[in-house]
């Protein structure tokens, strides 16, 4: 029984952790906080603010979730000491799979906790728009986009976000030259703009009659999706609007009816496009979301650019300008050349494996310390 021993020794030593993880989130201030907010609900006139309210109420919804998930933490860590206790009591190793399986799981929750630690930007909190773009490569790239959209979609289901294809552009002749991704989730922002660049792809490829090895690019473009409308104005006059028939599976409704939306905001020329909700009216909703979101990035980038006195580079998808490698062929290896992290079984990356990339990238972005500029 001395593995009991052994796992009720490994879970006191956890505590320290737990300590320090209360301290990384601000705990006593959020408890503080939340405290004072639902002071204010009690207030006399309250809820006759309705923008007062509805903000008081996401903070107070975000509070209450950050403080529960610590708690939970702590539960499941006196939960197992105490199955550790009864199986030595009871002299009873049946319990010690359920003892293994829950420590090995508070481990790695306690380590993603961490990693939020590490979330300090204005809008990490938010969620996500992510969009692909194929690039040099023909239909091997148009096939990568594919796979990198299904890669995040992944990564989002293993941590219980939602996730909707907003738009997408078919490819030539197999996969996707374009596609726009939500992902709505606490910090999903926060965890996903390391995945901000070009893309790079190494394998024998399907397309390819004689078996050659092909590389092929994808930019991955991320901004967080919020409400924005204080500090982003759009002007409609500064608006081209077009609607058109979705594509794909959709039902007759989605596929009869123009309720597609396409919106040019003319001053910057971005285009943003949505045809995955049924009415036109809730694609023009979706759509005027990525737009402000995309206009947001170009004003904190153009402010960056400002403050270092420099003007931002937009790299070609292609040679030279990748930050991580998928090599399928002749070894199996996903790297950031960023951070150094690498992994080896490239099949679980594909499957959504991410967060040792997110990880190394927030610690690298907290330290300074890269593997390589860029």
């Amino acid at each position: 029984m001395i593995q009991f021993e052994e796992y009720k020794q490994k879970l006191l030593a956890l505590q320290p952790r737990l300590e320090e993880l209360e301290r990384g989130l601000g705990l006593a201030a959020a408890r503080e906080e939340l405290a004072k907010l639902n002071a204010e609900t009690m207030e006399e006139g309250y809820w006759n603010d309705l923008e007062r309210s509805q903000t008081a109420q996401k903070s107070i919804r975000r509070l209450e979730n950050v403080i529960g998930r610590h708690k939970a933490l702590c539960d499941t860590k006196d939960d197992l000491i105490t199955l550790c206790e009864m199986a030595l009591e009871e002299n009873d190793g049946s319990l010690l799979e359920e003892v293994e399986q829950g420590y090995a799981a508070l481990e790695e929750k306690i380590a993603s906790e961490r990693l939020s630690t590490l979330l300090t930007g204005r809008y990490d909190n938010s969620a996500a728009i992510i969009s692909l773009h194929a690039g040099a490569g023909g239909t091997e790239a148009q096939d990568w986009v594919q796979m990198l959209a299904r890669m995040y979609t992944r990564w989002a289901e293993r941590h219980g976000f939602a996730c909707k294809m907003l738009d997408f552009l078919d490819g030539d002749e197999a996969g996707l030259k374009s596609a726009e991704i939500l992902i709505e989730g606490e910090n999903a922002y926060g965890f996903m703009k390391g995945e901000h660049g070009v893309h790079r792809l190494v394998r024998i490829s399907p397309f390819d009659s004689s078996g050659r090895r092909h590389t092929s690019f994808a930019a991955v473009e991320v901004q967080p999706d919020m409400e924005l409308d204080g500090e982003i104005e759009i002007r409609d006059e500064d608006l081209e609007v077009d609607t058109f028939r979705s594509g794909g599976a959709g039902g007759q409704h989605v596929n009869k009816t123009e309720s597609a939306i396409r919106i040019k905001h003319v001053p910057s020329g971005i285009v943003v496009a949505c045809q995955n909700e049924r009415s036109q009216h809730q694609n023009r909703d979706v759509a005027m979301r990525m737009l402000k979101a995309r206009l947001l990035k170009l004003k904190e980038e153009a402010f960056e650019n400002e403050i270092a006195g420099i003007k931002g580079v937009q790299r070609a998808i292609e040679w030279g300008s990748q930050i991580r490698s998928y090599v399928f062929m002749p070894y199996t290896l996903a790297k950031d050349h960023r951070t150094g992290f690498e992994d080896g079984n490239i099949g679980a990356v594909m499957d959504g494996k991410l967060d040792g990339f997110v990880s190394a990238f927030l610690t690298c972005s907290a330290t300074g310390q890269w593997a390589r500029s860029g």
